[in-house]
């Protein structure tokens, strides 16, 4: 159940560089994309200091994201386990996941959100 929990948050990290990524077939899978941001979760779920593997993780799904399609599939990845972490293992700072992209370095031309509109990622 922990390990699952884990795996939810990053993917709630990773909701924040869907838009980030440049993407038409989706060749990233949510697997993936859990490994980038894994290094991600303890400052989503903390704050302090963004670890610099966190950022690396983001630059590189960033730059693997390279179609429409990827990006639109690391977004779904990201809401779906965004809309299964119960309840009591919320204690994440969606505001801080927010923000993640551009404290490496990265703007974003749309908010992060658990109620973004995939399909109209670009």
């Amino acid at each position: 159940m922990a390990s699952s929990m884990v795996l939810k948050l990053a993917c709630l990290v990773a909701l924040c560089t869907v838009a980030i990524a440049r993407l038409a077939t989706a060749d990233i899978s949510c697997g993936q994309v859990v490994n980038y941001l894994m290094p991600c979760v303890s400052y989503v779920q903390n704050g302090g200091t963004v670890p610099a593997n966190c950022c690396g993780g983001i630059k590189t799904l960033y730059q693997a994201a390279q179609t429409t399609a990827d990006r639109q599939s690391v977004c779904n990845c990201l809401k779906n386990a965004l809309n299964q972490v119960p309840f009591p293992y919320t204690n994440y700072n969606l505001g801080l996941a927010a923000g993640l992209p551009a404290k490496c370095g990265i703007d974003l031309p749309y908010k992060i959100s658990p109620s973004t509109d995939c399909k109209s990622v670009k």
